[in-house]
């Protein structure tokens, strides 16, 4: 980790800083999206629809049905996309805090820029800063065709013990896994 709180590549262990190499990082992977569709059953992220296809702590990808998630208009509701975009950042968070730590959102902005009525919305959230209290993920929604739906930043703070009866997405694989 540099001085100025960013995760740099090279530096600190596979755990601290959600980087595997070659196979074992796609099985990782793999293990993470398993993982996060076991712990969001009965939860709002499952409730909406939203899944996952990528989860690293740099960048996290997922997808959300429109259908369903709307407002009385027939249009995406925004509130649907800030849930999207913290489902992704605080994901990406998580583990980029690693086991035995957890991330909860603090701050989230979003600008949206379209609307839409239908298909599959998919977000791309990007670590901009990974430090050790602190993370921070620029989340990018788009639609069907690629058009930005809506720009979204969320801030987590990471803190070394999750509250009695919570569940740990920094250890988000299940063990024996």
């Amino acid at each position: 980790m540099g001085r100025d709180g960013e995760t740099r590549s090279g530096q600190g262990g596979a755990a601290q800083a959600g980087q595997d190499g070659g196979a074992q990082a796609g099985q990782h992977d793999a293990q993470v999206i398993e993982g996060f569709a076991r712990l969001s059953e009965g939860t709002l992220p499952g409730r909406m629809g939203i899944t996952v296809s990528a989860a690293r702590a740099e960048q996290v990808i997922g997808s959300m049905p429109v259908d369903g998630n709307i407002q009385p208009y027939g249009l995406l509701h925004g509130g649907a996309s800030c849930v999207l975009a913290e489902t992704l950042g605080s994901l990406g968070a998580a583990l980029h805090a690693g086991p035995g730590r957890f991330a909860v959102g603090i701050e989230i902005s979003a600008t949206h820029h379209r609307a839409v009525a239908g298909g599959v919305v998919t977000g791309v959230a990007t670590r901009v800063h990974g430090g050790r209290t602190t993370a921070t993920y620029e989340i990018a929604i788009s639609d069907g065709r690629g058009r930005r739906v809506c720009s979204a930043r969320l801030t987590c703070l990471l803190r070394d013990q999750v509250p009695a009866g919570g569940h740990n997405p920094g250890d988000i694989i299940a063990p024996g896994e």
